[in-house]
């Protein structure tokens, strides 16, 4: 039709409705099958609205109001087009977000409260049937003011009905099964939307587009869905269900455990799948400061821009999340901290205060991070405050796999692995590897794969050209890189370094003994626990057959906890030593800590006697201490005095007690036999002589001795050294 003259609508009834007018002629020729003056859709600079036939518009023109001649931005007698508009596809819209605001802004008293429910019937009733676009806004008569709505979201029901297929799209028609979402407005102004009705509040939360691959973070998902239950899973449903419950949303939680497990690389990551503001990241040494009231001061901070939102928008306020990396660092336990200043103590009141003092935040969530969960204050770990604790253990072989995926998808994407790689079979050899020491020995297998490319004489020729990881550089990064939840296997294979010699006599029974004790406590299904003491004289071969026992079992984490390691070390420190190990040895699904000479661990000596006794309780409590139901612990332990270790009442402890006898003369034949001493049989007389049997490892060294590099023995050295070796009189 030819174009139409803008003017004025005819009153402010009709300029509240968000229809344009025009004159009945102009109307038939729109819609001659229309019927009288009923509402047709026209489309308008881009933007669609509900044309009506009224008395009181000039024939030529189109009547609109304000705030349509803002949105078009059109002035009064501008000529514009006016075209009749047929909607084609799904234009019914299953939600539409809208901010809210006043009008005119007038003196008012206090803070307007507007009903969400009521609000959601007078648009419904008042423009139902009206197209919407993103960015389009108009008034609502609401009590005694007019209120401005703008929108700012739209989205379609679903063609199949099917759940989370609905989409945004940019216009639609208002319906009765639309639910509106209403925000307040950017420019603050002074009201407050209530009681917001179940079904209204939007679930966007987190991003569509979010996955663990995206986020690199791998072999966490037990972790993750334990975070969303608890920390998230309240925030999708609206205010008026937690209201009706009774409840409100987690303000805090701790994840915990080893080093290099993924504490942090969640903590960072979690930013990135919900829509919001962007987590603030502090590292715990960073709060503190020399200037007195300083550190609170940035406790303060931190929170500030939540408490200011917070009293803006209430319940519609942005979810503020503050990371806090080595919180073990600024929240110790209070009284602990011996330096005088109690800078410590304030900080963590000033923290808890926050979190859940008197005037307690809802939009906030903190999340804090340690490795040393012991060291934090109590107070903030109770419900309340960081009341989430996630421990972050060790990876599982599902868990490895994701992770060297995640670490290698550029490189297979680069054709830069060779087909003789196995990442299934990697994730089975990487037992107890965390998941920056999985990250270490990719980087480690790069290495060397690029070492191939490298001349050391003409560096400035280097070619990464062709460059493929293979097979050999993963086995060469498996040597390289160590897990520190792993084997100490230097440290047992030193203590095995001759192997273990079958001479007959009690040894067969006391291997198949220890065989079948590994084997039923793998398959035992209630026995998470197994202490086994190996009791003998000096030299008689029980470290060997501890560490033997250690090595054939497989088992992903065996530590050896010997007085070598521990020379100079103080009570408390080796107390702490013991007890880090075993709470080690607890994280993994199968562990073995081996105590080598229990009675050198205990410091005893026979003057005195004298012992240490916070290393006795200290093992006493960890020895005894039974493993949760997904791990199993072995303890393998030696001695030489075991009358002492029973009056210490620590022999009791320990659920199975093998003897490792001294050899008899037989046994110390068969020894000489397979050492390859062809005269063996004329020191046979001096081996029956010796009364009390001879301990193994005294045995191999005279042997040596008298054999002096060859294969024949000198009978008369032999008996001399024996002597010497306190064996004979």
């Amino acid at each position: 039709m030819p174009q139409l003259r803008v003017d004025r609508t005819p009153n402010q009834d009709l300029a509240l409705t968000n229809c344009v007018f025009l004159h009945a002629s102009d109307h038939a020729m729109l819609a001659p099958d229309g019927g009288g003056d009923g509402g047709v859709y026209v489309e308008v600079i881009g933007h669609v609205f509900t044309a009506r036939a009224v008395a009181g518009v000039a024939q030529g023109s189109v009547a609109l109001n304000s705030l349509q001649r803002r949105l078009l931005s059109v002035k009064d007698g501008e000529a514009i087009r006016v075209d009749l508009f047929s909607p084609t596809g799904n234009v019914a819209l299953s939600s539409a977000t809208i901010e809210v605001d006043f009008v005119t802004q007038q003196r008012r008293r206090g803070v307007e409260e507007i009903d969400v429910a009521g609000l959601t019937q007078e648009l419904l009733s008042s423009f139902s049937l009206h197209f919407l676009a993103i960015d389009q806004f108009f008034a609502l008569k609401w009590k005694d003011t007019n209120l401005l709505l703008k929108v700012t979201a739209l989205e379609v029901v679903s063609v199949d009905g099917a759940p989370g297929a609905d989409s945004s799209v940019f216009r639609g028609v208002l319906g009765q099964q639309t639910q509106p979402f209403f925000v307040k407005a950017p420019t603050n102004p002074p009201l407050s939307l209530v009681g917001q009705p179940e079904g209204q509040s939007r679930t966007n939360i987190f991003r569509a587009d979010w996955s663990f691959e995206k986020m690199g973070v791998g072999g966490l998902d037990q972790e993750f869905s334990d975070i969303f239950r608890r920390a998230f899973a309240s925030r999708i449903f609206p205010v008026g269900v937690l209201r009706k419950l009774g409840i409100s949303h987690v303000k805090g939680m701790l994840l915990y455990g080893p080093a290099g497990t993924g504490k942090t690389l969640i903590a960072r990551q979690i930013g990135k799948m919900l829509n919001g503001k962007e987590p603030k990241v502090v590292n715990g040494p960073e709060i503190l400061s020399k200037y007195v009231g300083q550190s609170e001061e940035n406790i303060r901070a931190l929170f500030a821009e939540a408490e200011a939102e917070q009293q803006e928008k209430g319940d519609n306020s942005e979810l503020h999340i503050i990371i806090f990396d080595e919180i073990d660092s600024v929240c110790k336990q209070r009284g602990s901290s011996r330096d005088g200043t109690g800078v410590h103590d304030t900080v963590v009141n000033q923290l808890l205060s926050k979190i859940d003092g008197v005037n307690s935040l809802n939009n906030i969530l903190v999340i804090g991070m340690t490795n040393r969960k012991d060291m934090i204050d109590e107070a903030l770990l109770r419900p309340g405050r960081l009341e989430v604790q996630v421990e972050i253990s060790l990876p599982d072989q599902r868990g490895r796999q994701q992770i060297l995926s995640i670490h290698t998808a550029k490189m297979r994407q680069a054709k830069c692995i060779a087909a003789d790689v196995d990442l299934e079979e990697l994730a089975q050899r990487t037992k107890n590897f965390s998941g920056a020491e999985i990250e270490g020995l990719v980087k480690s297998a790069a290495s060397f794969a690029l070492s191939k490319h490298v001349q050391l004489d003409n560096l400035k020729d280097a070619n990464a050209d062709g460059v493929q990881l293979t097979r050999a550089d993963f086995e060469e990064a498996l040597k390289e890189v160590r897990p520190a939840f792993g084997v100490s296997a230097d440290d047992l294979e030193a203590c095995v370094a001759n192997g273990i010699i079958e001479y007959g006599g009690a040894l067969p029974q006391l291997l198949a003994t220890t065989d079948t004790l590994v084997k039923q406590l793998q398959a035992a299904e209630r026995t998470a626990l197994l202490s086994v003491i190996f009791e003998g004289c000096v030299g008689s071969g029980k470290t060997a057959l501890a560490a033997s026992m250690a090595l054939k079992s497989r088992f992903p984490f065996v530590k050896l906890l010997s007085p070598n390691t521990m020379i100079g070390v103080g009570e408390a420190a080796k107390a702490q030593m013991i007890a880090k190990t075993f709470d080690d040895a607890h994280r993994s699904p199968l562990s073995v800590v081996m105590l080598d000479d229990l009675e050198r661990l205990l410091d005893y000596v026979r003057i005195g006697p004298r012992f240490s006794n916070v290393i006795l309780q200290t093992l006493l409590t960890c020895i005894k201490k039974v493993p949760s139901k997904k791990s199993k612990l072995l303890i393998l332990a030696t001695t030489s005095s075991a009358e002492v270790i029973d009056s210490l009442e620590l022999l009791d402890a320990f659920s199975v007690k093998l003897q490792v006898p001294a050899m008899g003369a037989d046994s110390a034949l068969c020894v000489l036999q397979k050492l390859g001493v062809s005269n063996a049989a004329e020191v046979a007389p001096t081996l029956g002589s010796i009364s009390g049997g001879v301990p193994i490892k005294k045995l191999l060294l005279v042997a040596e001795m008298s054999m002096q590099g060859s294969s024949h023995l000198d009978p008369a050295l032999f008996t001399s050294t024996l002597a010497d070796a306190g064996l004979l009189a």
